[in-house]
């Protein structure tokens, strides 16, 4: 008796500790559902790239930052647009269809009708590597930073997103800013993630 009594205890504690993990800031670094495709730590390599001209090249402000980029506002757009590539590890950051979902959440229409509607989302090969992107312009309304209570509200706002999948694991690329700095740098863009490969 003593012993299923100990056994009970632990099992209560692993599952109260499991709960305690389950918040909102721990699911924006680490979603269960990793894709199986992806590899063990082990992979050698890394994603590299080429920034077009006229980039500016922040120092990234976290370790899972592996580049962050300004693109300079086009005139008379409130802000610089911002780049960001992700790595948070070989089986880290969440299912592919888990991100891209996500991500259009974050952009809401002025109408009230559905961003998935009008998201434009494909599926390509760059230099042998998986490429799902995803495009959808209305009112960002992410997190200021996440797990915080503030909450953006910019209108006529554009994102470009994609899940970079290689043998190390999944690289998360985040570019957003105001709807004409980004069609301003439409073309360099589109080459940036061409020039995406595993070496």
């Amino acid at each position: 008796m003593k012993s299923l009594n100990f056994c009970t205890g632990v099992l209560l504690a692993s599952l109260f500790i499991c709960s305690a993990c389950g918040g909102k800031g721990a699911a924006y670094i680490s979603n269960s559902q990793s894709n199986s495709t992806q590899a063990p730590a082990t992979a050698q390599g890394e994603l590299r790239y080429t920034a077009p001209e006229g980039w500016v090249k922040e120092q990234p402000t976290s370790a899972m930052r592996v580049a962050q980029y300004k693109l300079p506002k086009a005139e008379g757009d409130p802000e610089d647009a911002a780049l960001v590539v992700y790595f948070f590890g070989a089986t880290q950051g969440g299912a592919v269809q888990a991100n891209i979902d996500r991500w259009i959440s974050q952009i809401q229409q002025p109408d009230g009708s559905s961003s998935k509607d009008k998201a434009k989302t494909e599926t390509s090969t760059v230099n042998g590597l998986k490429v799902t992107s995803v495009d959808v312009a209305g009112t960002y309304t992410a997190e200021m930073a996440p797990g915080t209570p503030g909450q953006r509200n910019d209108a006529n706002y554009r994102m470009r997103a994609a899940v970079i999948e290689t043998p190390k694991g999944n690289y998360f690329l985040k570019l957003v800013g105001p709807a004409k700095t980004l069609a301003r740098w439409e073309q360099s863009v589109t080459d940036f993630v061409k020039s995406f490969e595993f070496k």
